[in-house]
């Protein structure tokens, strides 16, 4: 059953999230790192947070990545993700940016499954992201997999066209 949440820019403090966020990240120095950066969707059930997207610019106009994205347990396999995806997708459509990246771990085949259901492709291996010097303790097993390697995967959004600034009942959308 799909559910239909209501998804809008983040406007609150952020702290209250980091639960949300914790739930896609298992190294808390990493999250520290970049829990400040970007601009988060939310989705909302009755005014309840149920789950969230960062966004965040990687340096390059045509590029934003995805950095962390969670929805609760309870509402996860209801849509609630791919609408979080697709409203990135929808506020992105005027600015500049023509690809959306991601990343997770290689041993995490419901991340891999989900993006690819949604348009990602694979776009590179990042070997030995996580590990104790990168912050991310040992002995991680996801799926019975050892928690080792980050795959990237990208989603071409259109072809490259004249940016234009949308601008919402938050702002403008250009510049995640």
């Amino acid at each position: 059953m799909t559910i239909r949440p209501r998804i809008q820019w983040y406007q609150g403090d952020r702290r209250e999230l980091r639960a949300l966020f914790e739930l896609a990240e298992d190294s808390a120095s990493q999250l520290d790192a970049y829990f400040h950066l970007g601009r988060v969707l939310v989705a909302l059930l009755d005014d309840h947070i149920v789950g969230h997207l960062q966004a965040v610019s990687t340096g390059h106009p045509e590029r934003v990545e995805i950095k962390n994205m969670a929805v609760l347990a309870p509402c996860q396999g209801h849509g609630i993700g791919r609408a979080l995806i697709e409203s990135l997708v929808e506020l992105l459509a005027d600015t500049p940016v023509t690809t959306l990246l991601v990343a997770t771990a290689a041993a995490d085949i419901g991340n891999l499954r989900f993006y690819q259901r949604r348009g990602f492709r694979l776009r590179s291996v990042e070997r030995d992201a996580f590990t104790e010097a990168t912050g991310y303790p040992t002995g991680i097993v996801i799926d019975g997999i050892e928690l080792r390697d980050r795959v990237w995967l990208d989603l071409p959004l259109r072809a490259a066209a004249a940016p234009r600034t949308k601008v919402t009942a938050h702002g403008p959308t250009a510049g995640v």
